[in-house]
């Protein structure tokens, strides 16, 4: 099976050279694509790309995740079977994206394979996640950062089950396998989300369209961190209350519903000015 992996960065500089090292260990990979999303560190990260064998496209303008993710895999050479959506901070531990294509050829049904993600310190991130109903997701919006241990959070974020491989509601976008058939089947990721909760639309039209979104934890990568992100904090919380509101005003998009959404938006804005205060 073809693999395409497909890289969106955004002054990058300082975490492309880990993440090159170890794609060379992680198996086979057919194509390599990394978009920069019009930083200011494109050229650098386009030369350490091309060394690398792979191809580069500078945009013109920031597209946001959803969008860099599309721009690169529109700008394949070649037809994969398996797209490989990965953050450039991400450090790939030997075999693990062989693991993740073997993981799809043995469950035709997966649209999506996501591994186990470690962060910096070895801890495990819980990346296979359910989906987030509004009950849980407005409890894990007040709650998980003054009490991260609440029930309604460690439900969501499936804490206690990072060892087996399992269905999840969605999975994260940091490093993501994703069937071909699968993609052009919904259509991708939603470019409308600039950044954040594209994984979890994703997940869910994958879900609804009939494919499993599958955690595969022999797989095993490294997230070193949000390196562009945290230069920019005020910024990325905004598209993350934007993203959220997307999210759940098109889960609850009937009209009877529009107080919910009033109520949503109101408490999102609310939410946004404390934790950026």
């Amino acid at each position: 099976m073809r693999v395409l992996v497909v890289t969106v960065a955004y002054n990058s500089a300082d975490t492309i050279d880990a993440f090159l090292e170890s794609l060379a260990e992680a198996g086979t990979v057919d194509e390599l694509v990394v978009v920069d999303n019009h930083s200011e560190e494109a050229g650098v990260v386009g030369e350490r790309v091309r060394a690398a064998g792979g191809t580069f496209v500078a945009l013109d303008r920031n597209l946001g995740y959803g969008g860099g993710v599309r721009a690169a895999v529109d700008a394949a050479r070649h037809d994969p079977d398996l797209i490989l959506v990965a953050n450039p901070d991400v450090v790939f531990a030997p075999g693990a994206i062989d693991a993740l294509a073997a993981a799809a050829e043995q469950t035709p049904d997966a649209g999506s394979l996501g591994p186990k993600i470690l962060d910096a310190d070895g801890t495990v991130y819980p990346s296979a996640r359910r989906l987030p109903s509004l009950r849980t997701g407005v409890a894990h919006a007040l709650f998980g950062r003054i009490w991260p241990s609440n029930p309604w959070t460690v439900r969501y974020r499936a804490e206690n089950e990072t060892e087996t491989r399992r269905s999840a509601g969605w999975l994260s976008g940091a490093c993501l396998l994703i069937r071909a058939s699968a993609y052009r089947d919904v259509n991708g990721f939603d470019d409308g989300y600039f950044m954040y909760f594209e994984d979890v639309d994703l997940g869910d039209r994958l879900g609804r369209a009939g494919w499993r979104n599958l955690y595969v934890p022999e797989a095993v990568v490294t997230h070193t961190g949000a390196h562009s992100t945290s230069r920019v904090r005020r910024t990325m919380e905004k598209a993350h209350h934007d993203s959220a509101y997307r999210y759940l005003s098109r889960r609850y998009a009937a009209w009877y519903f529009a107080p919910l959404r009033l109520a949503v938006r109101l408490g999102l804005w609310g939410r946004l000015w404390w934790v950026s205060r």
